[in-house]
């Protein structure tokens, strides 16, 4: 198996875990972000399964020298910090999360509904991206 065969076996289930969860259904997004209103909870143990897992594995995996298809580990580097983009990214991620019920990666599972709510998310994420990098090149 190469590693872009190993990526889109991963992709595919992921895209399945989160179609199964309905964690890519906004509906059952929006009602878990309801905590005033019909709150469903659901989503909370499908967000504590997922962390459970890693939380159990993640010991294993990092006593490998290297992963299995790549040459080293590819960690986010904690002296980064917390900084004025990673905030305003957040705040966006969050906004739009609340407002529609996509995130980027469960929307992209929802695409396979055929409904055009999730088209219409991924047109804008992807005109926010351009914007982004347009912006971030004419610094």
């Amino acid at each position: 198996m190469t590693k872009n065969t190993a990526a889109l076996f991963c992709g595919i289930l992921f895209g399945l875990g989160l179609t199964i969860s309905q964690m890519s259904n906004p509906d059952k997004v929006l009602a878990f972000l309801d905590i005033s209103g019909h709150w469903d909870a659901s989503l909370a143990f499908v967000m504590a399964g997922a962390l459970m897992t890693l939380s159990a594995l993640q010991h294993f995996i990092f006593k490998r020298e290297k992963p299995i298809f790549d040459s080293q580990f590819h960690v986010p580097n904690k002296n980064n910090g917390i900084d004025k983009q990673l905030i305003l990214g957040a705040i966006i991620f969050g906004f739009g999360w609340g407002l529609i019920g996509f995130c980027p990666g469960a929307v992209l599972a929802a695409l396979g509904d055929g409904k055009i709510e999730p088209f219409l998310f991924t047109l804008a994420l992807g005109v926010g991206m351009m914007l982004f990098s347009w912006l971030q090149n004419n610094k």
